[in-house]
């Protein structure tokens, strides 16, 4: 089958077309003929090596992280699909390798695909929409009432986040560029910040989460809006030692992570605050509730760009000089 692979990490030229065996499905198992895919930031970063310490893929691997696609085979064992079901999915991060024609995937991290929507932006949600889940329901257990703060409200993660605490019913703030305040503001924010001319920190205050997917300078500013109590949850810091137990790590490995958010988790307990490092899972279950949402009305996908699937060197290119305007890239199968 066609694929875009990593042939070494940190190559410039990005993920290299090649001819890969078709997978074949375990007793769990669909194998699924991908229709779409969409690129993460995850995708560049696991490029570049950034990720070896925690996900060590053996060179070569398929790249790829998002799929909606048709079911053409299930395992002896499963139980929830059948050949011809339309299905969305983010892999379990051991099992990557959606810019290819074919994947097999575990079942429980699979979910029907949103009737209302097209493939392509089937495949722009499921990393980010999880990652919002996880966040706003899963950890920090948004109440109606409180108030978020979500920053880079125009970006992946952002568009479905700002919709899912709306629909929790929280007061919402998001940062965002000059160009997509409209944007943001149309997807449910109550109150947009134009980081190029405003400093959010001294507009907003006694907020009870914030949603970083940037890191930084921004997640250290952003501890100086939360109420005593509050929590920031980022997924572009400092990995913490919670995050290398859930990982199963070794002591040398949860020692190095504790030291990298060190810095982090002290100056937010001086503000009587927390701080919290996510990398999301696979959950089949938790897509079928945000299918439902998707379905009702309630989150709708931002795409900003849909590319042939051998223009998959492009698109991350595309993301990786953080060229998109708004939502997701996705790739389409021919």
């Amino acid at each position: 089958m066609r694929a875009f692979t990593v042939e070494r990490y940190g190559d410039e030229a990005g993920p290299r077309a090649a001819r890969t065996p078709r997978p074949h499905a375990g007793p769990h198992d669909v194998l699924v003929r991908i229709h779409a895919a969409s690129v993460n930031p995850l995708d560049v970063k696991i490029l570049a090596g950034d990720f070896k310490a925690i996900l060590p893929y053996r060179v070569p691997f398929v790249l790829g992280n998002d799929l909606a696609g048709v079911v053409v085979e299930t395992g002896s064992a499963v139980t929830r699909f059948s050949a011809g079901d339309e299905v969305y999915a983010r892999p379990g991060k051991d099992r990557i390798g959606t810019f290819a024609e074919f994947i097999a995937v575990h079942q429980d991290d699979v979910a029907p695909k949103p009737a209302t929507l097209t493939m392509e932006e089937a495949a722009s949600l499921p990393l980010v929409a999880l990652t919002a889940w996880q966040a706003l329901v899963e950890r920090a257990h948004v109440r109606p009432g409180q108030k978020v703060l979500v920053h880079a409200g125009s970006g992946g993660v952002g568009t479905v986040a700002v919709q899912l605490a709306r629909h929790l019913g929280a007061h919402v703030a998001a940062t965002t560029g000059t160009a997509t305040v409209d944007l943001v503001a149309s997807l449910g924010a109550d109150t947009v910040v134009d980081y190029r001319k405003q400093v959010f920190e001294t507009l907003l205050h006694d907020y009870d989460v914030v949603l970083d997917p940037v890191g930084g300078e921004t997640l250290k500013r952003s501890l100086q809006v939360l109420r005593p109590g509050g929590k920031v949850i980022s997924i572009a810091g400092p990995p913490d030692a919670a995050f290398a137990r859930e990982l199963g790590a070794g002591p040398v490995l949860r020692t190095a992570m504790s030291a990298l958010s060190f810095p982090v988790r002290r100056s937010a307990r001086r503000r009587r605050v927390t701080y919290e490092f996510l990398f999301m899972k696979a959950s089949g279950d938790q897509l079928r509730e945000i299918t439902a949402l998707v379905d009702a009305g309630r989150i709708r996908p931002v795409v900003d760009r849909v590319l042939p699937f051998d223009s998959t060197p492009e698109a991350m290119d595309h993301v990786a000089r953080g060229r998109a305007k708004a939502g997701k890239v996705v790739v389409r199968m021919t």
